[in-house]
């Protein structure tokens, strides 16, 4: 498909610099087959069906975006996946000064080798000495903010708990799973209290999720690849609630993009662990998925394509229209959509 078709003109002034406070007071816009209504975040409840399965993604956010140095160049390196026990690429500010062998200078003494170089730009960092990566991280590194909001401010000490949700537990992304900001305490106990079950799987969020789509096609595009994981137990419990006629609905496109990753032809859900690079975009058939709670995305963005793919691409240009008339905060600290298709 044309990359253009998912295009869209979002006002400066909706972009949201900070979250809601308290979380659970978004906005939330409900999409259900092609009707609109507004709500907020504490209405979800009563949005979903007794029974439903929220599945959130565990991953906790690491202080991924590193200022140095090579030689007298200043540098900027944002960490997007790990390679190995102390080696990451990283997607590096003026890449076109380093080359494979050049050792680059943190701060708090960070240092780590040019070890190679990606097709994509990328630089594959291996770090020195013996500390784990995550301290020399907690020591040098600040909190990767998207691209959209660093623009336009630090980050600062707020961000370090803002950008972490509360289910964050397995330390690997350097982006939040964004829906996931909107749930509290207070919220988690309504939705028990009407009988939405909940799991969590691992999808560590890779900085490729910012990149723009530069292809002119969709089928020209290249996924960047995330690592996820669904342990046996929590696939069984998954397949049982599905068995039951529970509908799975995924709080984020990290978790709906792992749970499509893993499910079968028929939908049943494989324990899984590795690498998943799926594009999803209209024309695909979803499996295991049976709705989305997700933020406000990108113009030509995958995740607008994505969305897209759940709901019609007529549908969700009309569900952004609306968010945008209505004054919606959009990206990674704005507002939520409740996207329940009708297959």
């Amino acid at each position: 498909m044309r990359v253009d078709l998912f295009d869209f003109e979002l006002p400066p002034e909706l972009i949201a610099l900070r979250p809601a406070r308290p979380r659970d007071s978004a906005r939330l816009l409900r999409v259900k087959g092609g009707g609109l209504s507004d709500h907020c975040m504490l209405d979800l409840p009563r949005l979903l069906q007794p029974g439903d399965v929220l599945v959130f993604n565990d991953t906790r956010v690491i202080p991924a975006q590193l200022e140095g140095r090579r030689g007298e160049a200043s540098i900027g390196a944002t960490l997007h996946k790990r390679e190995g026990l102390r080696r990451w690429w990283a997607f590096v500010r003026n890449a076109r000064r380093v080359r494979a062998g050049d050792r680059l200078e943190f701060g708090g003494g960070v240092e780590a080798l040019a070890a190679d170089k990606g097709a994509d730009g990328s630089v594959l960092l291996e770090f020195a000495g013996e500390e784990p990566v995550e301290l020399l991280l907690e020591r040098a590194g600040t909190m990767p903010l998207p691209p959209y909001i660093a623009s336009r401010r630090a980050a600062d000490a707020e961000d370090a708990a803002d950008y972490q949700t509360m289910f964050a537990r397995e330390e690997g992304a350097v982006a939040a799973p964004t829906a996931a900001l909107h749930f509290t305490d207070r919220l988690i106990a309504a939705l028990d209290q009407a009988g939405i079950g909940r799991e969590t799987l691992t999808l560590h969020v890779g900085a490729g999720t910012f990149l723009p789509v530069k292809a002119e096609d969709t089928a020209e595009h290249r996924m960047h690849a995330e690592w996820g994981r669904i342990d046996a137990a929590a696939a069984e419990r998954l397949n049982a609630a599905r068995r039951a006629g529970r509908r799975l609905i995924a709080v984020g496109t990290t978790s709906l993009r792992l749970l499509e990753s893993a499910a079968n032809e028929d939908g049943t859900v494989r324990p899984f662990e590795g690498d998943t690079d799926i594009f999803i975009t209209p024309g695909y058939r979803f499996r295991a998925v049976g709705g989305l709670l997700t933020n406000f995305h990108l113009p030509r963005s995958t995740l607008f394509m994505l969305v897209s793919a759940l709901m019609g691409l007529n549908t969700m240009q009309r569900a952004y229209a609306h968010a945008i008339a209505e004054g919606y905060r959009f990206y990674s600290y704005g507002d939520g959509s409740l996207l329940l298709p009708n297959s």
